[in-house]
Formats: structure tokens, C-alpha cells, sequence
């Protein structure tokens, strides 16, 4: 009997390690200037963009979300990172930072192309039914990992420095005070 319960956990393990192997992995898509790439975010589902960066044109590519249901309302929710340091009017002086955006269903995501630019995006659809554990079959259930914030502005920092600084405490000199001396008074 002991046998037969451990063979039944190695397989529940093995089990459970390729649903997590294969579930919802990330996927990647280059939009060059053809068509615009659609995603459809149906209910009870988000997608987790992860990196959207775009290499040459003027004008920037965005992520715009439809939001579907009573009102159709759409909405830029972000920008592509320029990842080139090209010259002349598109120049960039600093690296970028690459930003994340999670999107909830139901929704349309449109990423439209760009004249002269490459758009990279790195995004993953999960099933956001039943919130917490389970994990067996079909749609990546669980919880979202969370994604740590890094600000890319930095606080103050200290420089080191070879010489002493004067120290700001104050010290006592002892001055000399005159004393008066007879002179020989006129007569």
C-alpha cells in the first residue's frame, strides 16, 4: 500500500509541474508597418504586458484598450520604450524604462503600427477565476506573482571625499589686553 501512495504522488507531482511548464507561457510578436496586432482579453481573463519597446521611427507605438460592454470606451494605456540612441530629431540622451501594464477583460487590445519602426511586445493572457490555488487544467488559475517597483529616480547619495572637512566647532585664542604705563608727566 505504501508503494502504491507514492506512486500516486510522483505522478500527481509530475502532473502538477507540467501544467505550471505549460500553461499560458508568454508570447512575442514583431509588428513591423503592415497590420495592426489585435488581442482580444475575453471576461474573467487579463493580459500582463511585460515589454513593449519600438527601434527607429518618429512617431511612437502605443497599446490602446477598448474596454467592451455599455459604454466602448478606448483608451492609451501605454507607449513603446525606445530602445535606439539614433541621432537628429528622434535622438534620445538617457536609456528609458520599460514599463508593464495589466489589462482586465473584456477588453480589445490594438497595437497599430508605425511608419519606419519595429514594435516588440512580450505579453501572456491568465484566467482570473477562482483567485487563489488550483492550478489543474485548463486556464493558469492561481495567484499573480507580483511584480516588484523599481523608481528610476535616484534618492541621494553620498560622494566619498579624500580630504578632512573643517570641522565647525569653534575654539578659544587667548588675545593679549594692553596695561597702561606711567610716562613721565610734563612739568
Amino acid at each position: 500500500m505504501k508503494i502504491f501512495a507514492a506512486r500516486c504522488l510522483i505522478v500527481l507531482v509530475i502532473l502538477a509541474a507540467a501544467s505550471f511548464a505549460f500553461a499560458n507561457p508568454f508570447k512575442s510578436k514583431i509588428t513591423g508597418t503592415s497590420s495592426p496586432l489585435v488581442i482580444t482579453v475575453p471576461d474573467d481573463h487579463f493580459l500582463k504586458i511585460t515589454n513593449f519597446t519600438q527601434v527607429g521611427g518618429v512617431d511612437r507605438g502605443v497599446v490602446i484598450v477598448t474596454l467592451e460592454g455599455e459604454t466602448n470606451e478606448t483608451a492609451t494605456v501605454l507607449t513603446a520604450t525606445r530602445i535606439d540612441l539614433s541621432t537628429g530629431a528622434a535622438a534620445q540622451n538617457r536609456p528609458e524604462t520599460i514599463n508593464r501594464v495589466v489589462v482586465a477583460g473584456p477588453a480589445t487590445v490594438t497595437v497599430n503600427p508605425v511608419l519606419g519602426a519595429t514594435l516588440f511586445i512580450s505579453y501572456r493572457k491568465e484566467s482570473n477565476e477562482g483567485g487563489g490555488g488550483g492550478g489543474g487544467g485548463g486556464g493558469g488559475g492561481g495567484t499573480a506573482t507580483p511584480i516588484p517597483f523599481v523608481s528610476p529616480t535616484p534618492g541621494a547619495t553620498a560622494i566619498p571625499s579624500i580630504f578632512p572637512l573643517p570641522s565647525a566647532t569653534a575654539t578659544a585664542t587667548p588675545t593679549a589686553t594692553p596695561t597702561p604705563t606711567a610716562s613721565p608727566t610734563p612739568t
